[in-house]
């Protein structure tokens, strides 16, 4: 009886070790990521010839994307899609290459807010959401609570805030507008929960350093970097200050 008890705590103890490794594994590849993405942003933002490979301005003063601006726009989806149907048939490297890819064309992507908003308000949203989002973190790794019905509730909760985000595309109502914001807030927050659980869930049970691990934590890195920046761009149409 002793034995079996010592046995299972050599186990809890194994994949407590593993879960942590995997974590900080999964936490470093996202915050590259951010980083790529926050330099790329910053330059296309400020940078006028920059900026005009991705839009160009009418003469009313307006934005509209460009060739390249459609195109930087819809690669990153597109990229997650092919990661997640053909991450299995694909060589870590390929993973690794297409991840830091995503990054940087997202980070072109989002270059638009600097057109947007003030610098100072990006900034200081930016922290907002690294505290939000590192609170729930540590919410989703240290709860003894399975979030698994709520990271349910939560997607179904994304797919609503889509699906109204492209009807207000229409309607173009200010109070729909604020309301969405507000509440993809709380539906981030709480998937950052949730991910952060399943993850280390995940991380409990593999076999750390084979490639098919490293390709679950860039995958993981993904999902979480997705919730961030999520976070990030409703708290900014929040609170971000327009130019």
């Amino acid at each position: 009886m002793e034995t079996n008890n010592f046995n299972y705590i050599q186990s809890e103890e194994v994949s407590s070790t593993m879960s942590k490794t995997f974590m900080a594994s999964v936490f470093s590849w996202m915050s590259a990521a951010l980083v790529i993405t926050s330099i790329v942003a910053y330059y296309f933002g400020v940078d006028a010839n920059l900026m005009s490979i991705l839009r160009t301005t009418d003469s009313m003063g307006y934005y509209h994307n460009t060739i390249m601006g459609y195109v930087v726009m819809f690669s990153p989806l597109a990229i997650i899609f092919g990661m997640g149907y053909g991450m299995r048939k694909m060589s870590y490297p390929i993973v690794l290459g297409l991840f830091l890819l995503f990054a940087a064309l997202m980070g072109a992507s989002l270059s638009y807010i600097f057109l947007a908003y003030t610098h100072t308000s990006i900034l200081s949203v930016f922290l907002s959401a690294a505290g939000m989002f590192g609170l729930m973190a540590v919410v989703g790794y240290t709860t003894k609570t399975d979030l698994t019905k709520f990271g349910s509730i939560m997607t179904m909760a994304f797919f609503g805030i889509l699906i109204a985000s492209l009807i207000n595309i229409f309607l173009r109502s200010d109070g729909l507008d604020y309301i969405i914001s507000f509440i993809g807030v709380l539906v981030f927050v709480g998937l950052t929960a949730y991910d952060v659980q399943k993850l280390k869930r995940i991380g409990a049970g593999v076999e750390y350093g084979t490639e098919e691990t490293k390709k679950l934590v860039l995958w993981g890195a993904l999902d979480l970097y997705l919730d961030f920046i999520n976070l990030f761009l409703f708290l900014l149409r929040l609170f971000g200050d327009r130019k």
